[in-house]
């Protein structure tokens, strides 16, 4: 369904809420309380509002995907995380990698772990052996 703004309308919402590229942290929060005003309007949202809203928002995401960017957690992250939370040293794991020296390869980032190694990690920790894969 096509909605026929009202554009001295929308101009006016557009010249008070200034809609740009967003480049500042600033920039980011100006639109974010921009937001805020429309959305405390619910379902009483004109038509115009709603448009403007929706700029805002796409201006929002685009500028967060790109400042926000979540890293990939690697296998090697999940376990110094489990590791840390149980606050577990290299000699607590020793049994499931065989050896000190496997072990410290693995901790180091310098060998994968092994699918058999995964199995072991996941019962371990109780968590299922795929996050070490």
């Amino acid at each position: 369904m096509t909605t026929t703004l009202n554009k001295e309308e929308y101009i006016k919402l557009l010249s008070e809420t200034v809609p740009r590229i967003i480049d500042t942290e600033i920039e980011h929060k100006r639109l974010l309380n921009e937001v805020d005003k429309f959305m405390d309007l619910g379902e009483n949202l004109t038509d115009e509002q709603a448009e403007v809203l929706q700029l805002l928002v796409t201006l929002i995401e685009q500028y967060e995907n790109k400042v926000y960017q979540m890293k990939a957690i690697t296998p090697l992250d999940i376990l110094h995380e489990l590791m840390s939370v149980r606050e577990l040293k290299q000699k607590d794991i020793v049994e499931i990698f065989g050896s000190k020296g496997i072990t410290s390869e693995v901790i180091n980032g310098k060998r994968s772990i092994s699918k058999n190694q995964a199995k072991a990690l996941g019962d371990f920790f109780h968590v299922s052996y795929s996050l070490f894969l």
